[in-house]
C-alpha cells in the first residue's frame, strides 16, 4: 500500500524529535543526578559537621550521653540521616553496624555508598576520625543521609521525561504532518491539472508562474515530455498516413494489373508483362519496407559499429563515379573541394552521399552544376552538397529530412523516390554522432550532413 509523503515526513518528524528529545533528557538526567548526589554529599558533610562540633567543643562530662542523645533526636527528626560512633571506649559507641561502618569508611576516603538503606538501598556515608582530648577519647563519627528521596526524584522526572517525550513527538508529528500538507498544496494542484491532460485536451499544459520554485523545474521537464510526446504522436500519425499512402498506391497498381490480367484468357507474352510489372511494384515495396525497418533501428539507438578512418572526399568520388550514368543523362557536372578523414562505417556513408547527390540530379536544372565541400570543425567533418535550385519556403526546409516529406517546390514526386532518402541520411549522421542541415541561399540549396571525428 503506498503511504503519503505528507504521512512518511509526520513520522520522521516524530522520529527526529523522539530521538533529540532522548538526547536532551539523558543530559538532563546525568545533569540531575550529578546535582543531586551532590546535595546528598553535601548534607551529610552538614549533618557530620553539626555533631561534630559538640564534640570538639564540649567540655561537659556527659558529653558521650548527650552526643548519643541528641543524634537519636536528629534521626528521629530526619529517618532520611542515621549517625555512627565507634570508639574503644563503649560509652562512645552509637548505632548498629557501627563498627563495620568505621571500617569501611576508614578503607575508602571521602563520601562513599554503602547498602545500609531499607531493603539494602544505597546509603551516602562520610566519616571523620576525632583525636582524644582532656573531656573524651578518640573516635570516629560517621553520618549516612539514605537516598530514597534523591532516587524518587529521578523517577518521578524520568516518569515525566518519557511522558512529555512522547507528547512531543505527537505534538511535532501533528504539527509536521499539517506543515507537509500545505507544502504539498502546489504539488497536489499540478497533480490536478496534470490529470487534465489528455485527448481532450492535448495542448494542456501546467501554469507554470503559479508553480514554487522548487517544482519549477519540474513542471518545465513535464511540459517539455508532453510537447515530445505529441510531437511523437503527431509523427507517428503523419507516419502512419504517409506509410498507407505509399504503399496503396503500389498495391493498387499489384491488384488492378492482377484483376485486369484475369479479366480474361491472355497470350503468355501478356502475362510475362504483367508479371514483370509487378514485379517492379514488388521491388518498389520491399524497398520503402527495408527503408523503414533501417529508420526504426536507428531511431532505437543504433549506432555504426565497423569504423574505419577514412576519407570522406574519396568516398564521394566514389559515389560520384557510381552515378555517372545519371549524371551524363542530367547533363551534370560535379566538383569536389576540401577532405577530411573520419571513422565512418563506409558503406553507411556510401548509402548517405548517393542519396543527397540522387537528390541533388532529381532538383537541379540541366546543365547545372553540383558542388561538393568537405570541411571538419568543431569535432565534426562536413560533408555538403550545394546545386542550383527553386527557391524553398522555410516551413518546407525544416523539415526536408522528414519521412516521406515533399514540399512541393522543394521535393515534387516523382516515381524514383518514396520520400525516405533524405531520412535515411538524418539517420546515417545520427549513427556516426552527427547531425544534418539544408539552407538555401541565392537561388543554391546547400544539403549536408556532419560527422564525429572521433569514434
Amino acid at each position: 500500500m503506498r503511504k503519503s509523503i505528507a504521512l512518511r515526513l509526520a513520522v520522521m518528524f516524530a522520529l527526529a524529535a523522539i530521538g533529540g528529545f532522548a538526547l536532551i533528557g539523558v543530559a538532563l538526567h546525568h545533569v540531575l543526578g550529578e546535582e543531586l548526589a551532590r546535595h546528598q554529599r553535601e548534607e551529610a558533610q552538614a549533618r557530620l559537621e553539626d555533631v561534630r562540633f559538640m564534640l570538639e567543643r564540649s567540655r561537659s562530662v556527659e558529653l558521650a550521653l548527650r552526643a548519643r542523645q541528641k543524634m537519636k533526636a536528629l534521626t528521629d527528626a530526619d529517618p532520611r540521616t542515621r549517625y555512627w560512633m565507634w570508639s574503644d571506649d563503649a560509652t562512645y559507641r552509637y548505632g548498629e553496624e557501627a563498627e563495620r561502618v568505621a571500617g569501611l569508611t576508614r578503607v575508602q576516603r571521602g563520601v562513599i555508598d554503602l547498602p545500609l538503606g531499607v531493603r539494602g538501598r544505597r546509603v551516602a556515608v562520610l566519616g571523620a576520625d576525632l583525636p582524644a582530648n582532656d573531656i573524651r577519647p578518640a573516635l570516629r563519627l560517621m553520618v549516612g543521609v539514605d537516598g530514597l528521596s534523591f532516587e524518587q526524584t529521578l523517577d518521578k522526572f524520568e516518569s515525566a521525561l518519557v511522558v512529555f517525550t512522547l507528547t512531543g513527538a505527537m505534538i511535532v508529528a501533528g504539527l509536521g504532518y499539517w506543515i507537509a500538507m500545505a507544502g504539498l498544496k502546489p504539488a497536489l494542484r499540478m497533480s490536478a491539472e496534470a490529470q487534465r491532460v489528455g485527448p481532450a485536451n492535448p495542448g494542456q499544459r501546467l501554469k507554470l508562474p503559479a508553480l514554487p520554485r522548487e517544482l519549477s523545474d519540474l513542471g518545465c521537464s513535464f511540459n517539455a515530455a508532453l510537447d515530445r510526446l505529441d510531437a511523437a504522436y503527431h509523427q507517428l500519425e503523419t507516419f502512419n498516413a504517409d506509410v498507407a499512402h505509399e504503399l496503396r498506391t503500389p498495391l493498387a497498381n499489384l491488384i488492378g494489373q492482377t484483376q485486369v490480367a484475369l479479366s480474361r484468357e491472355r497470350e503468355a507474352f501478356e502475362l510475362r508483362e504483367v508479371l514483370q510489372s509487378n514485379l517492379e511494384e514488388l521491388e518498389r515495396l520491399r524497398t520503402i519496407v527495408a527503408d523503414m525497418l533501417f529508420l526504426a533501428r536507428a531511431e532505437q539507438g543504433e549506432r555504426a559499429k565497423r569504423l574505419v578512418e577514412t576519407s570522406l572526399a574519396g568516398e564521394v568520388g566514389k559515389t560520384v563515379e557510381f552515378l555517372d550514368l545519371l549524371l551524363d543523362e542530367a547533363r551534370l557536372s560535379v566538383g569536389v573541394s576540401g577532405d577530411a578523414v573520419a571513422p565512418i562505417e563506409t558503406s553507411l556513408i556510401r548509402r548517405a552521399l548517393t542519396n543527397l547527390l540522387q537528390n541533388a540530379i532529381q532538383h537541379s536544372p540541366p546543365g547545372s552544376h553540383v558542388e561538393v565541400h568537405i570541411g571538419a570543425e568543431g569535432g565534426r567533418a562536413t560533408v555538403a552538397f550545394s546545386n542550383p535550385a527553386e527557391p524553398i519556403a522555410s516551413e518546407h526546409l525544416a523539415r526536408l529530412f522528414d519521412r516521406f516529406y515533399r514540399g512541393d517546390a522543394a521535393r515534387p514526386n516523382s516515381g524514383e523516390s518514396h520520400g525516405l532518402g533524405l531520412a535515411i541520411v538524418k539517420a546515417i549522421a545520427a549513427m556516426h554522432g552527427g547531425s544534418v542541415f539544408a539552407v538555401h541561399d541565392n537561388g543554391v540549396v546547400t544539403v549536408g550532413f556532419s560527422v564525429a571525428l572521433t569514434s
